[in-house]
């Protein structure tokens, strides 16, 4: 089977859950299938690794070199190449990493049948914040109509998904995401905070919540001082500094960057719990990362959480900074629970794994081709 994947979202971000999904996806295929994958440059994290993987690559043309102008000239080539690639080569089906093409073509475009992911409804649910013009959601809504079969990464996804587009629920399938990172990779000498911590790691927009997370973190050290948050991502911004200003929490946080894989494992390991706030999630890695390397999971009873925890976290309301502030110093007073929910976690984790993924896209695959 030939598959073409168009990879935008390697434009679209350096290292994330998407790109992860691609090439965990991609290394699994049959050996007998040939991938092409069209990209501007090759993957720095998360490169996709196939034996008859074939890459597309625009070579910068000397126009783009000389001046801005000329760069309208370069990208026009680069587009009619792009469209040559998927006009005269015959795939058997196409596999879009994002709503749009790499050429910012609608996904109806292609001439062979179309497999899309659907991530999550975060647009269409905070629309002021997410998509305020309303063109990512009208860009997926294209994407949705024009595919022979959408996968959700969560029922809660393919619930919200049928909420909000006329589209048939049997051509609408649940595969689940899984973690590659696991306690295995926790022991490196990689640093970790000096005080007991818990964790926050990923994007912190406005959906993930994580103004409350500071919140409960003032309370809790107003009564267990020796407590600290360790966030991963991002630097913070302005406001998030005048906030952890305000709060006098500025000497309880300790941010790391973007981290290799083993330092994130052995954060995870290290903390007391790994804190996930969210208000809504299409399906939540990090979860099942921390699961994986053995610390507990706290996270908000809402969309596809609860699906990937199960009862081997705690869940909480994300509307009650109380709630989550009695869990935090629980957990520090209560070392037996934390060993309980270790143990649920890792059985838990079980449950989920990139070859089952991989092997319910392959019956996708097979299914629109057939």
């Amino acid at each position: 089977m030939r598959i073409f994947y168009d990879g935008q979202i390697y434009n679209m971000q350096t290292t994330g859950g998407i790109n992860r999904y691609f090439a965990n996806l991609i290394n699994r295929l049959p050996a007998n299938f040939i991938p092409s994958l069209y990209v501007d440059r090759i993957p720095e994290f998360n490169a996709p690794c196939h034996p008859n993987l074939q890459l597309y690559q625009p070579r910068k043309s000397i126009l783009s070199k000389i001046s801005g102008r000329l760069d309208g000239c370069y990208h026009h080539l680069e587009n009619r190449f792009y469209r040559n690639i998927t006009a005269l080569k015959s795939f058997d089906l196409a596999h879009p990493t994002y709503y749009t093409l790499r050429t910012q073509q609608d996904v109806g475009k292609y001439r062979c049948p179309v497999v899309l992911t659907v991530w999550d409804m975060i647009h269409e649910m905070f629309p002021a914040q997410m998509d305020p013009t309303g063109l990512h959601a009208e860009e997926k809504r294209r994407s949705i109509m024009s595919a022979q079969a959408v996968i959700c990464i969560s029922e809660n996804t393919k619930k919200d998904l049928l909420e909000r587009y006329p589209v048939q629920e049997s051509k609408v399938i649940v595969t689940y995401l899984a973690s590659e990172i696991d306690e295995s990779l926790a022991h490196g000498v990689d640093p970790v905070p000096p005080r007991p911590y818990f964790l926050f790691v990923g994007s912190r927009s406005s959906y993930k919540n994580f103004d409350a997370l500071l919140v409960s973190l003032s309370e809790t050290i107003s009564m267990r001082r020796a407590a600290s948050l360790c966030v991963v991502g991002l630097p913070f911004n302005g406001r998030e500094s005048k906030l952890i200003t305000e709060l006098g929490v500025a000497g309880h946080i300790e941010h790391y960057g973007l981290v290799s894989d083993r330092h994130l494992a052995k954060l995870y390991r290290c903390s007391i719990a790994l804190v996930y706030p969210t208000l809504y999630e299409g399906f939540g890695i990090p979860p099942l990362e921390a699961m994986a390397c053995g610390t507990v999971v706290v996270a908000s009873n809402a969309s596809s959480l609860p699906e990937v925890v199960g009862d081997a976290g705690i869940l909480f309301s994300p509307g009650s900074k109380d709630e989550l502030t009695d869990i935090l110093i629980s957990l520090i007073n209560n070392p037996a629970q934390r060993e309980r929910l270790i143990a649920k976690g890792r059985q838990r984790v079980r449950e989920f794994s990139w070859d089952k993924t991989a092997a319910q896209t392959l019956d996708v695959y097979r299914s629109v081709c057939s």
